[in-house]
């Protein structure tokens, strides 16, 4: 997570705790055009047997709890080795040494990533990704809560996508981007029903709303805290007030999406539109993950970790996938025309992205994709 600083607008990366909600702004605004390439290289094009898969599953899921208690593991998941066998992951947040690990687990490889620790990608703090638009916006932007200021910082992070619930449409991002504040602290006040929602974000306009485009009305809190909640989504919609966003759902530099959605795969491509890298590509290479993710209560608040289960891993090399300020972002198939939704990015970590399955998050609102 990255902050603003009100007054000298400096971007600071918040301390990392598990894997990083990516919700927020960078320093940098790099884009890349070019495939992000996977740690495992034969990754690139791995689609495992539908019985292989709940295999594999079934075993990681069995040791998970024992080695998330070894110090210093912060996620499992189930991926394929360079042989194109099915494997177990285990995300540390520094290299356990010999016997911390087992080589294997039944007829599975172990396979440690050293990712660091994973925290929420909130920002403190071609095609630009940060510019305010002439409405009717375009998604994949730079926004969030107008009141997301505390304790001399303001955040904010990525408007994703648009979603619908009967007639009426939503914008679809993180729970951390639009109701991130869930504790009385620094500022005396936690987000509510209503609070507006701009673009682009605080980090972008000096920690202010003065000039920003007012596009949504937040319409759903906290997903995450108190962490022992059981949503298993980070996300979070604000309701779209009339002419400010384009109906059609576009994502800027993607274009217009699929309104049906695609369970994800090892190796499968895709791509994601985000306020801080803006348009990037990369592969799947985890499945089932479980992962601790560190948040904050507030912008620069106390630190907090909640567990997620059944979540996406991504590759992320030198972060350049995704990484502070994109959180929010849609991560969809790799696709020249209309791809379909795959996942809601949240958090990342070295190396490493994560990621909601789309029908989790999808099924939790109640909602439904705005697309072609």
């Amino acid at each position: 997570m990255k902050r603003f600083p009100p007054l000298t607008v400096l971007l600071l990366l918040a301390s990392a705790l598990l894997i990083a909600a990516v919700a927020g702004c960078s320093k940098q605004s790099s884009m890349m055009t070019a495939p992000d390439t996977a740690t495992t290289s034969s990754l690139s094009s791995v689609k495992m047997g539908a019985n292989e898969l709940r295999a594999a599953f079934a075993v990681q899921e069995a040791n998970t709890p024992a080695l998330m208690r070894v110090p210093g593991v912060v996620g499992t998941a189930t991926t394929v080795d360079e042989t194109g066998r099915p494997a177990i992951m285990v995300l540390s947040e520094h290299a356990l040494g010999v016997g911390r690990l087992p080589a294997s687990i039944g007829a599975y490889r172990v396979i440690e990533e050293v990712t660091g620790k994973i925290i929420a990608y909130k920002g403190h703090g071609g095609t630009s990704h940060t510019a305010k638009q002439t409405p009717p916006i375009q998604l994949g932007t730079s926004g969030g809560n107008v009141n997301d200021i505390a304790n001399g910082f303001c955040c904010s992070g990525t408007l994703g996508s648009l979603v619908h619930i009967g007639a009426t449409q939503y914008i679809l991002s993180n729970s951390h981007v639009f109701a991130g504040d869930v504790q009385s602290g620094g500022n005396g006040r936690v987000a509510q029903i209503g609070d507006d929602v701009n673009q682009p974000g605080l980090v972008d306009n000096n920690c202010s709303s003065a000039n920003t485009n007012i596009v949504a009305d937040v319409s759903s809190l906290s997903t995450l805290y108190p962490p022992g909640s059981t949503p298993n989504v980070d996300c979070a919609i604000a309701q779209v007030r009339s002419g400010m966003v384009s109906t059609n759902g576009a994502i800027l530099e993607v274009g217009t999406i699929s309104a049906s959605t695609v369970a994800a795969f090892v190796g499968q491509a895709v791509k994601k539109s985000g306020r801080t890298t803006g348009l990037t590509r990369s592969s799947v290479n985890g499945l089932n993950a479980t992962v601790n993710v560190g948040y904050e209560t507030e912008c620069a608040g106390a630190s907090f970790t909640k567990t997620f289960t059944g979540q996406i891993f991504v590759a992320n090399n030198a972060s350049r996938f995704l990484n502070s300020g994109d959180s929010g972002s849609l991560m969809v198939e790799d696709v020249n025309t209309n791809p379909r939704a795959v996942g809601l990015l949240y958090a990342g970590g070295g190396g490493i992205a994560v990621a909601n399955p789309i029908g989790d998050v999808l099924s939790h609102l109640g909602a439904s994709m705005v697309g072609q």
